[in-house]
């Protein structure tokens, strides 16, 4: 029943019964599985046959660049999903996918979504699909604007106010780490860290720890 209460919160299964929740799933043919920190969840020369979606934990995508530097492309918390266009398309894109935490992921197959049944159950999930993927667009769009900004602070206020707003407060937890950060953001992580202290000092932003203050003016 846990399973079930939490599914109902997150985007593909939200307002689900639990009977449509279970007829739901064994349309995708979910398979839950864990792995450990630092684990590798998808290497670069194999393709996912299922997208997931993270039940506790977390997962960042990486893509390294042609001089072998590692580029952060996403990450997916608790609730999240990915690989959604790689699954429905079966592309072999070199990505590599990581578990940074302890992390449990319900694994759904999308090849039903395909077929020509149209019954409710087919009907409804393949609309949330095409949600999910929308929303990845919107999220592609989100890192556009940041990579557009010029300065390193620019692109982080960009992505502090994406940040703030998901979370609709001027306070937030950092769902990356400062290695990963500047990856994102396409800097060194001596000058983010640099710039994140003169943020700071210049009253423009709150650090404690992991969590972030935008503070208003």
């Amino acid at each position: 029943m846990f399973l079930f209460d939490f599914l109902k919160t997150t985007k593909l299964f939200q307002n689900m019964t639990a009977e449509e929740i279970q007829q739901a799933l064994a349309f995708f043919s979910a398979q839950e599985a864990h792995y450990n920190k630092n684990e590798i969840i998808k290497k670069t020369d194999t393709q996912l046959s299922a997208f997931g979606l993270v039940l506790n934990g977390s997962i960042t995508v990486y893509m390294d660049d042609f001089d072998g530097n590692c580029l952060v492309m996403s990450s997916a918390q608790q609730g999240d999903t990915f690989g959604e266009s790689l699954c429905f398309l079966q592309r072999n894109e070199p990505v590599y996918i990581i578990a940074t935490q302890n992390t449990d992921i319900l694994w759904l197959h999308c090849e039903r979504l395909q077929d020509d049944c149209n019954c409710s159950i087919s009907c409804a999930l393949r609309n949330r699909f095409i949600a999910l993927l929308a929303n990845r667009a919107l999220d592609m769009n989100n890192r556009i604007q940041v990579l557009s900004k010029f300065t390193i602070r620019d692109k982080l206020i960009t992505y502090f106010s994406q940040c703030a707003n998901r979370t609709k407060g001027d306070t937030f937890t950092l769902s990356l780490d400062r290695a990963s950060l500047a990856s994102y953001i396409g800097t060194e992580r001596s000058a983010l860290s640099r710039e994140l202290h003169k943020m700071q000092n210049d009253n423009i932003i709150k650090i404690n720890k992991d969590e972030i203050t935008l503070i208003r003016k």
